[in-house]
């Protein structure tokens, strides 16, 4: 198998030697005498159109014709016109009866590139060609027989458009009888190199001048390119190094200029699915910190509860007095917590809700009883000071503007 790999590489100019790549041929080679319908798959740019070719060259339909179908240059009000074809009158402008691809190749093969941006109306003849090989022209109600061997390839995310409505699941199961992935140009870093040597020399053929040559930095910045659009994207940047360098010496600062956001490969910090409910890094970290601070002082706060539970006449400000090494600490984070907690919960527990229910989940009882114990104690507060806010704020430990909001907080009427 590895020998007809090779075979194969050498007859359709097929530069790489990537696993995923060999296994693509290998699976190919394997269909090709076969009847059955393959859909080929990978971003655009990646050599797709090649693998139909093979496809067709190794089957039994070999010397009839193959015909490639670009379904998404066709106007959607055109498009079963040319695929199925048409009867004279059928529509405005046709004047004579047109034969479609399907009834031209019949026999042989048909590629439809882009299969994934066809009408649905166009779909449901697609798949009675699948199921029985029938199908009517335009404006006819002969019902006609092909026998064709259909290979398709889409560049999008089947399983998306199909959960969009976009594309018809039953159609797409006929047509991935056999799938074919071909992957894109940035996992096959150890080709890179090797299709650039090819096109570089195509091009100083061409062009009837010396070949162009990478230094190490250049090769290696030209490994690790993401190269999204793979491997027409390369052969374009080849082109053009070939065509308006005069330097046969490629260095890296040279190609960086001929690639656009030259940055290296790195790995996937945000799930794309999710993507409308992420954070930067530094904000996720943020949002973390403030989380486990709200904790820690929630934990204060049933400390203090149960102190004062066990003891009905501990009063704040005289702890704060005697205890003055120690309650310093503790009354920064209190009126951390009544400063600039409240003002951010909102937006804080907005974003973070959804990674930290759980941990909002088991604190929640005690949460409740630490907002009675605070209720009760700023309403005894303002009782002994007999409703002034400046004498009930210093008593509790926190500012005036505080004490204000809790008051506002809690409804309590004064």
């Amino acid at each position: 198998m590895n020998l007809n790999i090779q075979n194969i590489k050498q007859r359709f100019e097929i530069i790489g030697n990537d696993i995923f790549l060999d296994r693509a041929i290998e699976k190919s080679i394997r269909v090709s005498p076969t009847d059955i319908s393959v859909l080929i798959t990978g971003e655009s740019g990646v050599g797709k159109e090649i693998f139909p070719k093979i496809i067709h060259q190794l089957s039994h339909r070999k010397h009839n014709k193959f015909i490639a179908v670009n379904c998404g240059a066709i106007p959607e009000g055109t498009i079963d016109s040319e695929l199925f074809g048409h009867e004279k009158g059928a529509f405005t402008g046709a004047t004579s009866t047109r034969a479609g691809y399907f009834e031209v190749t019949d026999g042989g093969t048909i590629f439809l590139d882009e299969v994934g941006e066809l009408p649905l109306t166009t779909q449901v003849r697609l798949l009675r060609i699948l199921e029985n090989g029938e199908f009517m022209k335009v404006g006819s109600s002969k019902v006609q027989k092909t026998d064709i061997r259909i290979v398709a390839a889409t560049n999008i995310k089947m399983d998306s458009a199909i959960k969009k409505n976009k594309f018809r699941e039953d159609l797409y199961y006929r047509l991935s009888t056999v799938e074919i992935n071909i992957p894109p140009l940035r996992k096959r870093k150890n080709d890179i190199f090797l299709l650039f040597r090819k096109f570089a020399s195509d091009f100083a053929k061409k062009y009837n001048m010396p070949t162009v040559r990478l230094d190490e930095e250049a090769q290696l910045l030209l490994k690790n390119y993401r190269w999204n659009g793979n491997i027409r994207q390369l052969k374009n940047i080849t082109e053009q190094l070939s065509v308006l360098e005069q330097s046969r010496a490629i260095t890296k600062s040279i190609l960086s200029n001929y690639l656009p956001n030259p940055i290296y490969n790195l790995p996937a910090l945000i799930d794309n699915e999710s993507h409308s409910n992420d954070f930067s890094s530094e904000r996720e970290i943020l949002y973390k910190i403030l989380f486990d601070m709200k904790k820690d002082l929630n934990e204060l706060k049933k400390d203090i509860g149960k102190i004062k539970s066990d003891n009905p006449d501990f009063d704040i400000s005289s702890f704060k007095n005697s205890n003055k090494n120690y309650s310093d600490e503790i009354i920064e984070k209190a009126e951390l917590e009544n400063s600039l907690i409240p003002v951010n919960e909102d937006k804080i527990n907005d974003n973070i809700n959804d990674k930290y229910d759980y941990a909002e989940e088991i604190q929640e009882e005690e949460t409740l009883s630490i907002q009675d114990k605070e209720l009760e104690l700023i309403i005894k507060s303002l009782e002994r000071n007999n409703g002034r806010r400046k004498a009930a704020a210093i008593e509790l430990g926190i500012s005036e503007r505080t004490l204000y909001r809790k008051i506002k907080q809690y409804d309590i009427k004064l």
